[in-house]
C-alpha cells in the first residue's frame, strides 16, 4: 500500500512540475508576442534592401565632448537610432517624444540621435538644457547614407545582438506605451 501511494505521489508530483513548466514557457512565449505585437502596431515600414540582413552598417561618430562612440560599441543593448536635423520639423516635433522615452527606459536601451547638422552649435541651441538621449554628431552625413536615409527623420531599431529589426519613416509618438514595450522586447 505505501509502495502504491509513493507511486502516485511521484507521478502527480512529475505531472504537476510539466504543467508548471509548459505554464511558464506559453507565459513567456505570450510575453514575448505581446512585445513583438507593440513593433508592429507603431507601422514600421519594411526594411531597405541594404539592411535586410540586419546586420547595420558600423560607423563611429563624435559625442558632445568629443568622445568618439561605435555603434558596434552599443551592442548588449537594445538601440534606437534616430537620424535628424535640428530645421527639419518633424524631426522637431519628434524630439520630445524621444526624450521621453530615454527617460523610461533608462539605461535598458540606448535612445541614439544622430545629428546631421552643420556644427555642434546648432545641436547645443536645440537642447538648451541638456537632453537625455544619446548625442552624436555627422556633420558629413555619411552614416545616414550608409544607412540609405533620404527622409528625415528615420529611425532604425536595433535588437541587443546588432541586428536591424525595425525601420520608420517620419516622426512617431514615441511616449506610447507600444514604443517602451517593442524597445524592450529587443533585449
Amino acid at each position: 500500500m505505501d509502495r502504491r501511494k509513493l507511486i502516485v505521489g511521484t507521478v502527480t508530483a512529475v505531472a504537476a512540475g510539466l504543467i508548471s513548466a509548459q505554464f511558464l514557457q506559453a507565459a513567456r512565449d505570450t510575453a514575448r508576442d505581446t512585445r513583438s505585437s507593440a513593433c508592429r502596431a507603431l507601422s514600421p515600414a519594411p526594411l531597405p534592401p541594404s539592411l535586410e540582413t540586419g546586420e547595420p552598417p558600423d560607423f563611429e561618430l563624435s559625442d558632445g565632448s568629443g568622445k568618439k562612440v561605435s555603434l558596434r560599441s552599443l551592442r548588449g543593448r537594445p538601440v534606437l537610432l534616430n537620424f535628424w536635423f535640428t530645421t527639419c520639423p518633424p524631426c522637431a516635433e519628434e524630439m520630445p517624444s524621444l526624450e521621453e522615452l530615454a527617460r523610461r527606459v533608462g539605461d535598458q536601451a540606448v535612445v541614439l540621435a544622430v545629428s546631421v547638422d552643420e556644427g555642434w552649435d546648432e545641436v547645443k541651441r536645440f537642447f538648451p538644457h541638456g537632453t537625455p538621449l544619446s548625442l552624436l554628431h555627422d556633420p558629413a552625413k555619411e552614416s545616414s547614407k550608409r544607412f540609405g536615409t533620404e527622409k528625415f527623420p528615420e529611425t532604425y531599431l536595433i535588437d541587443k545582438n546588432g541586428r536591424v529589426r525595425y525601420y520608420f519613416v517620419d516622426k512617431r509618438d514615441w511616449t506610447q506605451g507600444e514604443a517602451q514595450m517593442c524597445l524592450e522586447s529587443l533585449r
